[in-house]
């Protein structure tokens, strides 16, 4: 019976399987309150009055109890999720996986003051964690997986672009703080001070609080703005090209499927 019982509730709190209408129930009704949640935490940073302040703590408290009693369920049924595990290794494995650190901080900022005492300021910073909660969207959507399988797969190819992004914001702060330091010591400090400047001139935002005034400066952001352009468009190329990669992975994949027979596992001919 208590097998059943576990078995039972790790089926209903994993990715709702279809056919399966208390799981789809439980995921819709998560889903519903972490979004409930995003616009208590938004509502929260508007002058409001005490008795709707009292209403959001008491709806910020029953979240709270859910959505701890769901992390203990999961790490009751972890030795489900990880069945070649033994039961004590398979709860620790997930507990320290990426979703359940992202369950146990959206949960923390409630419990925290219960047992530590904690400055009022320190608290509104803590509780901004919070905010983590969108991120327990991505068990129950196949739309934040898709993403995070595009950076996985072009991961190496990121990283790439990125460390010679990385290695362009040095070379031109360097240069801008040879260049400008003599004539604006304020704005140009030193390297790191001017690497301000880079970030905004190779991402083409250009705020305007820090800019070359002498004639060199100006060519070297110039040519640093031509550079941007190109070099800050690569990730997004790459981006690009891993959706589109997967997508026709995806649709290749549900062509094959309908060759075979959904019974029989037989090859259908036409």
């Amino acid at each position: 019976m208590y097998c059943k019982i576990k078995k039972r509730a790790f089926e209903i709190i994993q990715q709702a399987n279809p056919n399966d209408f208390a799981s789809r129930i439980f995921d819709t009704f998560i889903i519903t309150l972490i979004i409930v949640n995003l616009i208590i935490i938004i509502v929260e940073t508007f002058s409001i009055p005490n008795d709707l302040q009292t209403v959001l703590n008491y709806a910020e408290t029953i979240s709270v109890i859910i959505f701890s009693a769901e992390y203990i369920l999961r790490v009751w049924t972890a030795d489900s999720l990880y069945p070649r595990k033994s039961p004590l290794k398979a709860r620790i494995k997930y507990i320290f996986s990426f979703m359940a650190l992202i369950d146990l901080l959206a949960i923390l900022p409630f419990y925290l003051p219960l047992f530590i005492p904690i400055d009022l300021r320190v608290l509104r910073t803590v509780r901004v964690i919070r905010l983590l909660r969108i991120f327990k969207i991505n068990r129950y959507t196949n739309a934040l997986n898709t993403i995070g399988q595009v950076f996985k797969n072009k991961a190496s190819q990121l990283i790439s672009s990125i460390m010679v992004v990385g290695l362009l914001m040095i070379i031109s702060s360097v240069l801008m703080y040879n260049i400008e330091n003599s004539v604006q010591p304020g704005a140009f400090s030193n390297a790191i001070e001017t690497m301000w400047w880079t970030v905004t001139t190779l991402t083409t935002v250009g705020y305007g609080d820090v800019y070359p005034i002498t004639a060199s400066g100006k060519i070297l952001a110039t040519i640093i703005s031509f550079l941007g352009i190109g070099m800050v468009a690569v990730p997004t190329g790459i981006i690009t090209a891993g959706f589109s990669e997967l997508l026709r992975t995806d649709a290749n994949s549900e062509e094959d499927e309908k060759k075979y027979c959904p019974y029989c596992g037989h090859k259908i001919d036409k």
